[in-house]
């Protein structure tokens, strides 16, 4: 499903479900802020009204209700511990309150970071194999986790603190100009620059966020593929050369964030600057005023620490729009996953029997990237059970025929069918989950052979696994290796020559229920003989199954029923290997030059 909101809208769709956990925490933050300007107040009070013996500046109502208590001026001067014990109990009690603001808003935090990793994730699975053909799985990786981190980090703690700073200025306010409204309009005389400083940082910070996330994003990019191919970067020597790549986006990275932080320093020292310079000034009037007997010495003591808390929510206001405008950016790098369009939903698609003949019919194929012919007017059937191979030089579009055989892509023209069923009208996981795909390479997980091989079902028996492996001629390097079945064979099967590899996945793949069977080149890393010992025990322990070949190797190619020959995208020829052999072509010179090549061997191989 496609998620088209803006983000502001994304972010809100995300609180309602935590809306019971943000209104605890909200709650909570009205009262640390209440209990916080309980503080200055009473110990205003107590300066004027207690020590000073002036009138009291409370409402009516809470006098009336305090001297109804028995609670007087007098009685609380003969009892000052008892204001020492009020104002340590308010302290505790917002203590507490501070607890479950935190508590609440972190697990609502943490409930949207993760709906939107699983959001995230999930989309990725249905997301066409085109879109990750040109995605760097670095940069995914950023959105998935750094991006989801900078929006959880925004819901933990800014958005309760916009509730916090809004009702922080209206208490500072209503009384602060209920003491004195003069006074109120000279403590707020820098308020405006301060507020305009923190709109401008605003628009600054959020085009250098972006910057730096993406230059963040190309730097995981790079040190991912350098990882996952460590390999080819060591057989080639390519050492100094990979530094340097990294350096470079590394330096990059370092370049704009430095800006970001720049602008993070200038702003806290700007805002800094001027909310000491409207404290400095508060405090220089009040203390004048308090000379000349137009203010008490509690109104002054209230006045300076209630600027400072009425500033504070002010200039505190630009690390809100600092986050908020990160979070902006981060979530539309996120809509920008999530708007992408999944492979289509169909109701209506068919769950045949894939065990029917496998037709071609005039099919060609263009990638939609750049719109050059892959496939032109292909045209061939392979009978159901039989073995059929495919030869053709690189770029023939050998694997482009298993990838439409997948639903991997779909036809620029021309129809397929199994069985007589148009390929188009197949459930797509129906398909894919009984058409078993090899490949060349492999992708092996960071796990044990056994959990490797046995990944094919939920849960797979031994004698199912073992079995496999004895068919894909894997047992063999099983058994010798140290820990046999619990050997782990490191990310991507680094631990394991290309031939093993080759072999596990294979094994791997038997474990579905196959209809159909591809083999995209993945027999080219073992030898003749385990090529030969593999073909040979498919061919006896799936019997029924409909197989494809693609390989260079004529040996392998020799024993199907079925030979496609494709030149420039297109069939250009077909037939067995003896019908191959005797006519000429492209088979007819690759035999040829094998064949010479194994004689050569022969001959300078010690007997």
């Amino acid at each position: 499903m496609k998620h088209n909101r803006k983000p502001v809208r994304e972010m809100l769709s995300l609180l309602r479900p935590n809306a019971k956990a943000y209104a605890v925490a909200a709650v909570s933050t009205v009262m640390t802020v209440l209990l916080g300007y309980a503080t200055p107040l009473l110990v205003a009070e107590t300066i004027d009204c207690i020590l000073g013996g002036k009138s009291t500046t409370l409402p009516d109502w809470l006098t009336g209700t305090l001297r109804d208590m028995g609670i007087t001026a007098h009685w609380v001067r003969d009892n000052l511990w008892i204001l020492a014990l009020t104002l340590v109990g308010i302290h505790l009690l917002s203590g507490v309150f501070s607890y479950f603001k935190g508590r609440m808003s972190a697990v609502a935090s943490e409930n949207i970071a993760m709906t939107l990793r699983e959001r995230l994730y999930n989309h990725l699975q249905r997301l066409p194999f085109s879109y990750h053909v040109r995605a760097e799985t670095g940069d995914l990786i950023q959105r998935c986790t750094s991006d989801v981190d900078t929006v959880r980090r925004f819901l933990a703690v800014q958005v309760l603190e916009v509730v916090n700073a809004l009702l922080m200025i209206v208490m500072a306010l209503v009384i602060l100009l209920r003491r004195d409204a003069g006074l109120t309009l000279i403590s707020l005389i820098l308020t405006p620059a301060i507020f305009g400083f923190a709109m401008w940082f605003f628009r600054r910070v959020r085009k250098s966020f972006r910057l730096a996330d993406e230059s963040e994003a190309a730097m995981s990019a790079v040190l991912q593929e350098n990882l996952s191919g460590v390999r080819v970067v060591r057989a080639f020597g390519q050492q100094e050369r990979e530094v340097e790549r990294f350096d470079e986006v590394s330096a990059d990275y370092r370049k704009k964030s430095l800006r970001l932080n720049n602008l993070l320093a200038i702003y806290w020292g700007g805002g800094d600057a001027l909310t000491m310079a409207q404290q400095a000034l508060t405090l220089l009037v009040c203390v004048g005023m308090a000379v000349e007997g137009r203010i008490t010495v509690g109104t002054l003591t209230l006045f300076v620490s209630y600027v400072g808390q009425l500033l504070w929510p002010i200039r505190q206001l630009g690390r809100i729009l600092s986050d908020a405008g990160k979070s902006l950016v981060a979530m539309e790098r996120m809509q920008s996953i999530l708007n992408e369009e999944p492979e289509p939903e169909e109701p209506d698609a068919l769950k045949p029997d894939l065990s029917g003949d496998i037709v071609f019919d005039h099919v060609s194929f263009a990638y939609p990237d750049d719109g050059l012919p892959v496939l032109n007017d292909v045209s061939f059937t392979i009978p159901a059970g039989s073995t059929a191979a495919v030869l053709g030089a690189t770029g023939s579009g050998k694997s482009t025929l298993m990838y439409l055989l997948q639903r991997l892509y779909e036809p620029t023209s021309g129809v397929i069918t199994i069985g007589g069923v148009a390929l188009n009208r197949i459930d797509r996981s129906w398909l894919r989950s009984h058409v078993g795909l090899i490949l060349q390479e492999p992708f092996l997980y960071s796990r044990t052979i056994r959990e490797n091989v046995g990944i094919a079902l939920r849960e797979p028996s031994e004698e199912q696994i073992r079995r496999a492996a004895d068919i894909a001629w894997a047992s063999p390097f099983i058994h010798k290796a140290e820990k046999g079945y619990e050997t782990v064979v490191g990310e991507r099967g680094v631990t394991l020559s290309g031939g093993q590899k080759q072999r596990v996945a294979i094994a791997r793949t038997l474990l579905k229920e196959n209809r159909i069977l591809i083999f995209d080149d993945s027999l080219s890393a073992v030898d003749t003989e385990t090529d030969a010992r593999i073909r040979e025990a498919l061919r006896r322990e799936q019997s029924g199954v409909t197989t494809l070949i693609i390989s260079h190797r004529v040996t392998t190619l020799s024993q199907a029923d079925l030979i496609l020959v494709l030149e420039d995208g297109r069939i250009a020829d077909q037939g067995t290997h003896e019908e191959l052999c005797a006519r000429p072509g492209l088979y007819q010179r690759i035999n040829q030059i094998q064949a010479g090549l194994e004689d050569e061997l022969r001959e300078v191989t010690p007997q």
